[in-house]
């Protein structure tokens, strides 16, 4: 079995990466920008896994070159998964953007310097769908990418994921040669949540469970779940075929009125609380002035995007589940954990 480092190991996908891979036997090592959350780390980890589990954690910042190498030295494979997703809409785009290009050089150089033999990146179906305004091809395959100099039809969030990847290739095909790098693209990840520390797009469902959305706004985005995308992950790390190649870990496209109407389904005591109609595209743009959250939405309305998981269930052997399943058991948790 692999020695494997998983940066951002206290984030929502990272911690379902660690779950599998130690339950696919292999030794994990992860990072965060304190050891002082190791503990924690821990407990949510062993709470989820209902046996106990310890990861080693190191420090090490996606900003600073400090911790990095000490975090891969020893390591056959690094699964990055860090990345900013903020909570509300930054200020200037180089918030999000050169931490998340210049982390993923970052952890690219110091792999390839320990002899790593692949990184997996968590990548972002925002760095193949968006900038094309109206013309996106349907359905969006890994041979498209997102023009994030188009800015009508992206946020920070999009194009730092642009930019980033696109500057993760243009290493391993350059200066880092020899080093093996596979990128997977998730869609919006829903599932099951681990901590209370919730993921920005888990709170999707929050949002919809705790009456903040008195309606649906015209907003939609391909599902996935997080236990999905983490098998994708895994699976890129260890299929020879992964090596230089790029996944979208994707279901099928759902308007946020759909998500609400399998929620109501399933979960009937939360039915006064979710949104019933539709909500004007000028009242979202409003209602961003008290929550600032809903802004990263706003790129969003009346737009679809399609996705084609083909490759991943082809070239990984990557079987998803359903999108119904996705949204049910991460609503679920969120009530065993009291978050809604």
């Amino acid at each position: 079995m692999a020695k494997v480092l998983v940066t951002g190991a206290t984030g929502f996908i990272a911690g379902h990466v660690i779950h599998q891979l130690l339950e696919a036997g292999h030794e994990v090592r992860g990072t965060a920008r304190s050891v002082s959350r190791g503990p924690q780390l821990d407990q949510v980890l062993s709470a989820y896994a209902g046996k106990p589990v310890h990861v080693e954690l190191v420090a090490a910042d996606l900003s600073s070159d400090d911790g990095w190498a000490a975090a891969v030295a020893g390591m056959d494979y690094v699964q990055h998964v860090a990345s900013p997703f903020p909570a509300t809409v930054p200020k200037h785009p180089d918030e999000l953007v050169a931490p998340a290009r210049d982390g993923a050089l970052r952890v690219l150089k110091a792999a390839k310097a320990a002899g790593v033999k692949r990184v997996v990146m968590t990548s972002s179906m925002a760095a193949i769908a968006y900038g094309w305004g109206d013309k996106r091809p349907n359905p969006l395959t890994e041979e498209h990418w997102s023009n994030p100099d188009n800015l009508a039809d992206n946020t920070a969030y999009t194009r730092s994921k642009t930019i980033a990847e696109k500057a993760a290739w243009d290493y391993v095909n350059g200066e880092g040669k020899g080093l093996e790098l596979a990128v997977i693209n998730p869609s919006a990840v829903l599932g099951p949540a681990m901590s209370e520390d919730v993921s920005s797009s888990i709170q999707i469902l929050t949002q919809l469970m705790t009456g903040k959305a008195p309606a649906s706004p015209k907003v939609g985005f391909c599902v996935v779940d997080v236990r999905d995308v983490a098998d994708a992950h895994v699976k890129a790390m260890t299929v020879p075929a992964a090596a230089g190649e790029r996944f979208l870990a994707s279901g099928r496209f759902m308007w946020m009125s759909e998500v609400a109407d399998v929620l109501r389904k399933e979960f009937p005591a939360y039915g006064r609380k979710l949104p019933k109609g539709e909500l004007p595209n000028w009242l979202l743009k409003a209602m961003t002035l008290i929550n600032p959250p809903l802004g990263q939405l706003v790129p969003e309305l009346g737009r679809e995007r399609h996705c084609s998981n083909d490759k991943a269930r082809n070239l990984l052997g990557w079987t998803p589940r359903t999108e119904e399943a996705s949204i049910i058991d991460g609503a679920r948790s969120l009530i065993d954990l009291k978050i809604v």
